[in-house]
């Protein structure tokens, strides 16, 4: 296979949409907190917790969507306490963000080793397996692509125009939106920002697990140390990439996906001739140079990191 067949190659295209099902789930997530005016810093422990805990549920005999909601149910909790904090209390944003993710991370580990303290290798498990869609699967080059994913992948995508739907076609969405943007004018209507900004961060934390979870129980089939591997400070920048656009989220989230799908490819293609983490960084290197340009364009949400006390004025 040479450099151009690369990119036309169906499992190319099939491996980008994997790697990017998890960042989906994780770009949306940090999405809606933002859009709410909340950073929240705490992604790389909640989709941590979620990969280890979904795992946990399906290993200790759950359902796989069991596993995806109480996943879900414990990134909220940890979307309340980091909402505790920098909502009700004020706190500084980074510092409860950072104390959520080193928080959860830690447990996780810790949880895991208390039910399998002497375990060498990953437990695996039976994760979700790809789906046979009548006729589509079996298309050239689209059959592989695009139609033969497991039902969490189609999941992701499908976060995509809920997003969107929600956050400009329903009256919640324009609460949330309006307590990022000015949630002076949000409480003169009579609308508690605390309580908008709380479930908005429970929610997106809710889908940052998700995400985690996505690892275990689709994309793999175990759970392991170090496996979200940063993904969780990526769709901190793809938001910042994206301009808190949910469309614009996909895109770069297929945008990341399919660097870090060609970098896997590459090394191969090299022989050896290239030392193999110049590929490693290259996804980051032109992540990092994508956002720098979107973000001379970008427009944020203006009560991003600002704390809201009520009778305050912005």
């Amino acid at each position: 296979m040479d450099w151009l067949e690369l990119f036309i190659s169906a499992g190319f295209w099939a491996a980008t949409l994997r790697i990017a099902a998890p960042l989906i789930f994780g770009t949306i997530g940090e999405l809606i907190c933002e859009r709410a005016g909340v950073l929240n810093l705490g992604i790389e422990g909640i989709m941590t917790m979620g990969a280890m805990v979904g795992w946990m549920w399906v290993f200790q005999g759950g359902s796989l969507w069991g596993a995806i909601m109480f996943a879900a149910f414990i990134g909220a909790m940890f979307g309340l306490l980091h909402a505790v904090f920098a909502v009700h209390l004020g706190l500084s944003q980074h510092v409860s963000g950072i104390g959520i993710t080193m928080l959860a991370s830690s447990l996780s580990y810790f949880v895991f080793r208390m039910f399998l303290p002497n375990s060498t290798t990953p437990p695996k498990i039976t994760a979700f397996q790809p789906l046979e869609i009548p006729y589509l699967s079996k298309l050239p080059f689209l059959g592989e692509a695009l139609f033969s994913h497991t039902a969490m992948t189609y999941l992701a995508l499908a976060i995509i125009p809920v997003a969107i739907y929600m956050l400009y076609r329903t009256p919640v969405g324009r609460a949330v939106r309006m307590a990022g943007e000015n949630p002076v004018a949000l409480e003169a209507q009579g609308i508690d920002v605390l309580h908008i900004r709380t479930g908005a961060v429970m929610v997106g934390s809710a889908l940052m697990a998700v995400g985690g979870a996505y690892l275990t129980i689709s994309a793999f089939d175990a759970f392991f140390f170090g496996m979200i591997n940063g993904r969780g400070w990526i769709c901190v920048a793809l938001v910042i990439f994206a301009s808190w656009k949910p469309g614009r989220a996909l895109f770069g989230a297929l945008l990341f996906a399919g660097l870090d799908a060609f970098q896997v490819r590459a090394q191969q293609l090299a022989g050896g001739i290239i030392p193999y983490q110049f590929f490693l960084m290259l996804p980051y290197i032109l992540s990092i140079a994508a956002m720098v340009v979107m973000s001379k364009r970008m427009i944020y949400p203006k009560a991003l990191l600002v704390p809201f006390r009520r009778g305050d004025r912005i």
